[in-house]
Protein backbone atom coordinates (compact mmCIF):
# COMPACT_ATOMS: atom_id res chain seq x y z
CA UNK A 1 0.00 0.00 0.00
CA UNK A 2 1.88 3.64 -0.89
CA UNK A 3 1.81 6.51 1.34
CA UNK A 4 -1.44 7.94 0.57
CA UNK A 5 -4.02 5.31 0.53
CA UNK A 6 -2.53 4.50 3.84
CA UNK A 7 -3.01 7.97 4.87
CA UNK A 8 -6.94 7.52 3.37
CA UNK A 9 -7.29 4.50 5.45
CA UNK A 10 -6.05 5.63 8.70
CA UNK A 11 -7.93 9.02 8.14
CA UNK A 12 -11.10 7.29 7.82
CA UNK A 13 -10.54 4.81 10.60
CA UNK A 14 -9.89 7.85 12.96
CA UNK A 15 -12.99 9.23 11.87
CA UNK A 16 -14.91 6.05 12.07
CA UNK A 17 -13.33 5.84 15.84
CA UNK A 18 -14.16 9.18 17.22
CA UNK A 19 -17.80 8.96 15.44
CA UNK A 20 -18.31 5.33 17.79
CA UNK A 21 -16.99 6.83 20.68
CA UNK A 22 -19.60 9.89 20.05
CA UNK A 23 -22.45 7.58 20.29
CA UNK A 24 -21.27 5.76 23.01
CA UNK A 25 -21.27 8.83 24.99
CA UNK A 26 -24.34 9.52 24.05
CA UNK A 27 -25.77 6.30 24.98
CA UNK A 28 -24.46 6.83 27.94
CA UNK A 29 -26.01 10.16 28.52
CA UNK A 30 -29.47 8.69 27.39
CA UNK A 31 -29.01 5.69 29.79
CA UNK A 32 -28.43 8.12 32.71
CA UNK A 33 -31.56 10.65 32.19
CA UNK A 34 -33.99 7.58 31.90
CA UNK A 35 -32.51 5.79 35.09
CA UNK A 36 -32.65 9.07 36.97
CA UNK A 37 -36.18 10.58 35.39
CA UNK A 38 -37.46 7.23 37.71
CA UNK A 39 -35.97 8.88 40.71
CA UNK A 40 -38.56 10.66 42.84
CA UNK A 41 -37.21 14.05 42.16
CA UNK A 42 -38.02 13.02 38.69
CA UNK A 43 -35.19 14.47 36.99
CA UNK A 44 -34.49 15.30 34.00
CA UNK A 45 -31.87 16.94 31.99
CA UNK A 46 -30.66 20.60 31.44
CA UNK A 47 -31.73 22.21 28.04
CA UNK A 48 -29.64 25.20 27.35
CA UNK A 49 -29.58 25.17 23.96
CA UNK A 50 -32.04 22.32 23.21
CA UNK A 51 -31.17 18.44 23.68
CA UNK A 52 -27.83 18.42 24.23
CA UNK A 53 -23.97 18.49 25.52
CA UNK A 54 -22.37 21.94 26.04
CA UNK A 55 -19.16 22.08 25.43
CA UNK A 56 -16.63 24.86 24.00
CA UNK A 57 -15.84 24.81 20.28
CA UNK A 58 -14.64 26.81 17.39
CA UNK A 59 -14.31 26.74 14.06
CA UNK A 60 -11.45 29.27 13.59
CA UNK A 61 -8.76 29.36 11.53
CA UNK A 62 -6.14 30.50 14.24
CA UNK A 63 -3.63 27.75 15.47
CA UNK A 64 -4.99 28.69 18.55
CA UNK A 65 -8.91 27.55 17.65
CA UNK A 66 -7.91 24.47 15.54
CA UNK A 67 -7.68 22.68 18.80
CA UNK A 68 -11.27 23.88 19.55
CA UNK A 69 -13.02 22.09 16.40
CA UNK A 70 -13.15 18.56 17.77
CA UNK A 71 -15.70 17.76 20.53
CA UNK A 72 -12.71 16.90 23.48
CA UNK A 73 -14.86 18.18 27.24
CA UNK A 74 -18.67 18.48 27.23
CA UNK A 75 -21.17 18.81 29.79
CA UNK A 76 -25.14 17.96 30.83
CA UNK A 77 -27.14 18.87 33.97
CA UNK A 78 -29.85 17.00 35.33
CA UNK A 79 -32.23 18.83 37.66
CA UNK A 80 -35.38 17.65 39.45
CA UNK A 81 -38.44 18.69 36.49
CA UNK A 82 -40.97 20.91 39.39
CA UNK A 83 -37.16 22.72 40.04
CA UNK A 84 -37.45 24.01 35.93
CA UNK A 85 -39.92 25.15 33.25
CA UNK A 86 -39.62 25.10 29.69
CA UNK A 87 -40.28 27.46 26.96
CA UNK A 88 -39.45 27.39 22.92
CA UNK A 89 -37.63 23.38 23.57
CA UNK A 90 -35.06 24.85 26.01
CA UNK A 91 -35.08 24.45 30.32
CA UNK A 92 -35.17 27.91 32.61
CA UNK A 93 -33.34 26.92 36.18
CA UNK A 94 -33.79 29.96 38.15
CA UNK A 95 -30.95 30.17 40.60
CA UNK A 96 -32.02 31.26 44.02
CA UNK A 97 -30.24 30.33 47.64
CA UNK A 98 -31.23 26.29 46.82
CA UNK A 99 -29.92 25.96 43.54
CA UNK A 100 -28.37 22.65 43.26
CA UNK A 101 -27.46 20.33 39.99
CA UNK A 102 -26.70 16.82 39.33
CA UNK A 103 -23.74 17.59 36.55
CA UNK A 104 -22.32 15.12 34.33
CA UNK A 105 -18.65 15.77 32.56
CA UNK A 106 -17.39 13.79 30.51
CA UNK A 107 -13.37 14.82 29.10
CA UNK A 108 -12.16 12.52 26.57
CA UNK A 109 -9.23 14.32 25.98
CA UNK A 110 -7.30 16.84 27.63
CA UNK A 111 -3.50 17.70 28.92
CA UNK A 112 -4.48 16.74 32.72
CA UNK A 113 -5.96 13.42 31.96
CA UNK A 114 -4.14 10.41 30.58
CA UNK A 115 -7.22 8.50 29.29
CA UNK A 116 -11.18 9.60 28.76
CA UNK A 117 -13.16 10.23 32.45
CA UNK A 118 -16.42 10.93 34.09
CA UNK A 119 -16.70 13.08 36.49
CA UNK A 120 -20.45 12.96 37.96
CA UNK A 121 -21.82 14.24 41.17
CA UNK A 122 -23.40 17.81 42.33
CA UNK A 123 -22.89 21.24 42.14
CA UNK A 124 -24.67 23.16 44.87
CA UNK A 125 -24.38 26.76 46.46
CA UNK A 126 -24.85 28.47 43.18
CA UNK A 127 -25.44 32.02 43.45
CA UNK A 128 -24.96 34.84 40.57
CA UNK A 129 -23.78 38.47 41.71
CA UNK A 130 -25.71 41.35 41.84
CA UNK A 131 -23.58 42.70 38.46
CA UNK A 132 -23.85 39.62 36.17
CA UNK A 133 -27.01 40.54 34.12
CA UNK A 134 -25.96 38.05 31.93
CA UNK A 135 -26.49 35.50 34.28
CA UNK A 136 -30.62 34.68 34.10
CA UNK A 137 -30.53 31.29 35.12
CA UNK A 138 -28.42 28.22 35.40
CA UNK A 139 -28.18 27.36 31.65
CA UNK A 140 -26.01 30.19 31.34
CA UNK A 141 -23.51 28.71 33.83
CA UNK A 142 -22.91 25.51 31.67
CA UNK A 143 -21.17 27.59 29.00
CA UNK A 144 -19.49 29.83 30.88
CA UNK A 145 -17.46 26.86 32.87
CA UNK A 146 -16.34 25.53 29.61
CA UNK A 147 -14.42 28.62 29.41
CA UNK A 148 -12.93 28.20 33.03
CA UNK A 149 -13.05 24.98 33.53
CA UNK A 150 -9.92 24.71 34.44
CA UNK A 151 -10.06 27.04 37.42
CA UNK A 152 -13.92 25.43 38.51
CA UNK A 153 -12.71 21.50 38.16
CA UNK A 154 -8.87 21.63 39.63
CA UNK A 155 -10.14 19.93 42.61
CA UNK A 156 -13.00 18.09 41.22
CA UNK A 157 -13.64 16.21 44.58
CA UNK A 158 -14.02 19.47 46.30
CA UNK A 159 -14.72 22.23 44.05
CA UNK A 160 -14.88 26.31 45.48
CA UNK A 161 -15.24 29.00 43.16
CA UNK A 162 -15.89 32.22 42.65
CA UNK A 163 -15.46 35.44 40.63
CA UNK A 164 -17.17 38.74 40.18
CA UNK A 165 -19.92 36.74 38.56
CA UNK A 166 -20.72 34.02 40.25
CA UNK A 167 -20.37 31.34 43.06
CA UNK A 168 -19.99 27.99 42.99
CA UNK A 169 -19.70 24.46 45.01
CA UNK A 170 -19.12 21.21 44.33
CA UNK A 171 -18.62 17.70 44.78
CA UNK A 172 -17.56 15.11 41.59
CA UNK A 173 -16.51 11.49 42.23
CA UNK A 174 -14.26 10.69 39.21
CA UNK A 175 -14.26 7.41 36.87
CA UNK A 176 -12.47 6.15 34.09
CA UNK A 177 -15.25 6.34 30.59
CA UNK A 178 -13.93 2.88 29.50
CA UNK A 179 -14.67 1.01 32.85
CA UNK A 180 -18.30 2.33 32.73
CA UNK A 181 -19.33 -0.59 30.10
CA UNK A 182 -22.58 -2.13 31.57
CA UNK A 183 -26.12 -0.56 33.40
CA UNK A 184 -24.58 -1.90 36.52
CA UNK A 185 -21.30 0.13 35.97
CA UNK A 186 -23.30 2.67 35.35
CA UNK A 187 -25.67 2.68 38.47
CA UNK A 188 -23.16 1.49 40.43
CA UNK A 189 -20.28 3.87 40.14
CA UNK A 190 -22.26 6.99 38.51
CA UNK A 191 -25.69 6.95 39.65
CA UNK A 192 -26.00 6.03 43.45
CA UNK A 193 -22.88 7.64 44.31
CA UNK A 194 -24.06 10.91 42.60
CA UNK A 195 -27.62 10.93 44.04
CA UNK A 196 -26.22 10.46 47.52
CA UNK A 197 -23.63 13.48 47.01
CA UNK A 198 -26.86 15.32 45.60
CA UNK A 199 -29.44 14.64 48.65
CA UNK A 200 -26.60 15.06 50.91
CA UNK A 201 -26.38 19.01 49.73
Amino acid sequence: MNDKNQLIEQTNLAFDFIQKLYLEVSYLIKEIEGVLQDEDERFIIGRGGGYGVTSRRSLGLESTNVGLWQLKKFAVFFVPKDRTEFKGGQSITRIDKDSKVLYLRIVLNDKNVGEPMVYSGVLYDIRKKPKAKWLVKFENLMGYFEYIDDKIFKNTEKISYKDADMEVHGELIENKLFAINNSEAISKKIIEPSLALYRKH
